[in-house]
C-alpha cells in the first residue's frame, strides 16, 4: 500500500486584491521525493511556497501537510521546515550561534547545531560572523537552520543560488540523502540543470496555475523533436548523412523564431570548436538513434552528442507559451 502523500493540494486559490496569485492548484508531493517547482517570475512558485510553510493561507480549497488539514491559520504542522526568498539570518551573531538562536526559540536544547553545520560544510566557519558570508554560504546556513528539526517536509527557494560547484555538489548530496531516508523535498529553482539533476517529479507554473505536473521522464516524449549539437570526426559526411536521413532536419538552415530555437540558431552561427565544426540538427529520439547509427555504421565518430536546449527547459518553454497564449 501506497504512503499517504506528504503534500496534496486540491483548487488552491490565493488572491493579493485583484491579483491572481494562484488559481485551481493541484498538487502531490510523495514521501522520499524531491519536487521541482518552476516558472516564469510572476508564476506564483513563492506564493505556493509560502502557503506550504505556513506564511499565507490560500482563500479557495484544500491543503494537506503531513495527513494534517490546513486551514484558514497561518500555521503548518510539526515537521515542516524551509525558506522563501533567502533564508533569515542575523548577519552580527556567527552560524553556530544564529542556529542556537534558533534552537532557543524553538525551545528545544536537544537539537544538534554541530551536526547540521557539518551536514552543509561549514564546520570550518562555524564561528565566524554571517555578516562576512557569501551569498552562497548564507544559502548553506539556511539549509542547516531547516535541517536542525529534521524535516519531514523540506521547502527550498531557489536553494542553489550562489553556490559553486563545490558548494552545489554538497548540497546536492544532503538532499539525496533526506530523500533517500523518507523526507519530502520541494524545491523551486529558475535553474533547469538543478531540477534535472535532482528531481523525479515537477510542476510547472504559469499565471498562477498548472501547466504539467508529474514525472520529468514524461515532459521528454520520445515523438517529440528537439534541437541537438552533433560534432563528430567526418563533419562533411555527417551533414551530408543528416540531409539524407529521415526525420532530421538540418536547424542553421531554417527560420527559428521561437526562444529555444534562437538558441540553436545562435550555435549554428557559431558553430565551430577548435576549428571542427559543429552540426546542429533537430530530430526526435527514434530519428536521432538512427542517425547516430548511419554514422557508426560509416566509421564516422560522434565526438559530441547533447541538445541545444533540455527537455525540460524545451518542454517548460513550450507549455508555459501555451499556457499564457490561452
Amino acid at each position: 500500500m501506497d504512503a499517504p502523500p506528504t503534500v496534496r493540494a486540491r483548487d488552491l486559490a490565493k488572491y493579493f486584491g485583484e491579483v491572481v496569485a494562484l488559481d485551481g492548484v493541484d498538487l502531490d508531493v510523495a514521501p522520499g521525493q524531491i519536487h521541482g517547482l518552476v516558472g516564469p517570475n510572476g508564476a506564483g512558485k513563492t506564493t505556493l511556497l509560502g502557503l506550504l510553510l505556513g506564511l499565507a493561507v490560500p482563500d479557495r480549497g484544500t491543503l494537506e501537510i503531513l495527513g494534517t488539514p490546513v486551514g484558514r491559520a497561518l500555521a503548518v504542522p510539526e515537521g515542516v521546515a524551509g525558506f522563501v526568498d533567502g533564508p533569515g539570518l542575523y548577519p552580527s551573531m556567527t552560524a553556530r550561534q544564529n542556529l542556537a538562536a534558533l534552537a532557543a526559540l524553538r525551545g528545544d536544547t536537544t537539537l544538534d547545531i554541530d551536526d547540521a553545520i557539518d551536514q552543509v560544510g561549514l564546520t570550518d566557519v562555524a564561528d565566524d560572523r554571517v555578516r562576512g558570508f557569501s551569498l552562497g554560504m548564507r544559502q548553506r546556513l539556511g539549509l542547516a537552520a531547516a535541517l536542525l528539526t529534521k524535516p519531514r517536509l523540506l521547502i527550498l527557494d531557489e536553494p542553489s543560488n550562489g553556490l559553486d560547484p563545490a558548494g552545489k555538489k554538497h548540497v546536492y548530496g544532503v538532499l539525496t540523502r533526506l530523500a533517500a531516508n523518507g523526507t519530502a523535498v520541494m524545491l523551486s529553482s529558475h535553474r533547469m540543470d538543478d531540477v534535472e539533476a535532482l528531481c523525479s517529479e515537477v510542476t510547472i507554473l504559469s499565471t498562477g496555475r498548472v501547466a504539467f505536473s508529474g514525472p520529468i521522464s514524461k515532459l521528454a516524449s520520445e515523438n517529440s523533436e528537439l534541437d541537438y549539437r552533433v560534432r563528430t570526426s567526418d563533419p562533411a559526411a555527417a551533414r551530408r548523412h543528416a540531409a539524407d536521413a529521415r526525420g532530421i532536419r538540418l536547424r542553421d538552415q531554417d527560420a527559428i523564431q521561437d526562444a529555444a530555437q534562437d538558441a540553436a540558431q545562435d550555435a549554428a552561427q557559431h558553430a565551430v570548436q577548435d576549428g571542427v565544426e559543429v552540426l546542429v540538427i533537430s530530430a526526435s529520439v527514434p530519428a536521432l538513434d538512427e542517425f547516430v547509427k548511419r554514422l557508426v555504421g560509416d566509421d564516422i565518430a560522434v565526438r559530441e552528442l547533447a541538445p541545444v536546449v533540455s527537455p525540460l527547459e524545451a518542454a517548460f518553454l513550450a507549455l508555459t507559451e501555451q499556457q499564457e497564449t490561452n
